[in-house]
């Protein structure tokens, strides 16, 4: 086992020790359940065995009962149902460990590593005198809510002009890009709540976990990488091109790296909301948009 994973792991009281460990399986969980969900996203949780049957039949003649209409309403991707639509996503993600499968350790494995060594360097990165730059760290907080801001506005923008041109599949990007910010900054604040960990900027940057009195406001994961993940994951994949996906995803890692660089994140904190971040806007886009040919 690597010094510094030995050291994370094995330091301080036995208390402690159960709380690191316990929080490293926990993000390890959720993001193996993610992924379970990009990988089925087709695979219901709020429906009943006689929906689900109907569901998997997406080539199915359009000529229905009348008793069949109302459920094609509600699934279309709409401003109306969204709402709904949300709470079906967060029991869903919730409830995704029902659906994991042995595949999936291929995408767990080295998610967990890259988070496991990210955990292990963030005091040393954090502490670094190249980082303790008042200036730097005003710019990097500036550009990062400069780019946050950005990707809460495309869908936005995005929605709008296809609003105006009748253009569906802009609407619909927009629209699921939005369901996938407010995904994900759900589950943000319950896994703050859960981790409680310390802001870099405190405690000498040790980046203790389940502090109490952190409350809401705790580091991991970064809210900002994992709304503007989401909200990249969408547009890359509606719009299935090299620069799209170049654009959004190199916006989107700008992000993440001017949350370290201001001081407001520890490494591990934006690979955790960049990941969770990409795999909830996958799910949302794999579960509720139109083919292609529909448009």
């Amino acid at each position: 086992m690597p010094r510094r994973l030995s050291q994370f792991l094995f330091s301080g009281l036995p208390m402690q020790r159960l709380c690191k460990c316990f929080l490293m399986l926990f993000t390890f969980g959720f993001v193996l359940c993610c992924e379970a969900l990009t990988q089925e996203p087709s695979v219901p949780s709020l429906v009943s065995a006689a929906d689900s049957d109907s569901s998997a039949l997406p080539d199915a003649p359009q000529s229905q009962t009348t008793g069949q209409s109302p459920a094609k309403k509600s699934d279309d991707v709409t401003l109306a149902n969204t709402p709904a639509h949300i709470l079906k996503d967060q029991v869903a993600i919730w409830t995704s460990p029902a659906r994991i499968r042995e595949h999936d350790l291929a995408y767990l494995v080295p998610i967990g590593l890259a988070t496991t060594l990210a955990i292990t360097v963030d005091h040393q990165t954090m502490s670094s005198s190249k980082l303790d730059d008042p200036s730097l760290n005003s710019h990097a907080a500036t550009a990062s809510n400069g780019l946050l801001g950005g990707f809460v506005a495309a869908p936005v923008i995005i929605y709008g002009l296809g609003h105006i041109h009748h253009d569906e599949h802009a609407t619909e990007s927009g629209i699921l890009a939005g369901e996938a910010m407010v995904d994900s900054l759900v589950v943000d604040e319950v896994m703050k709540a859960v981790s409680m960990r310390e802001r870099p900027t405190l405690d000498g940057a040790k980046g203790k976990f389940f502090q109490s009195g952190v409350g809401l406001n705790s580091s991991f994961p970064s809210t900002h990488s994992m709304i503007a993940w989401s909200s990249a994951a969408v547009i890359a994949s509606e719009y299935d091109g090299p620069l799209a996906k170049l654009t959004a995803y190199g916006l989107a890692t700008g992000v993440s790296i001017t949350r370290v660089l201001a001081r407001q994140h520890f490494p591990s904190d934006v690979v955790v909301g960049s990941a969770v971040g990409w795999l909830v806007g996958r799910y949302v886009f794999h579960k509720h948009r139109k083919a292609d040919e529909d448009y």
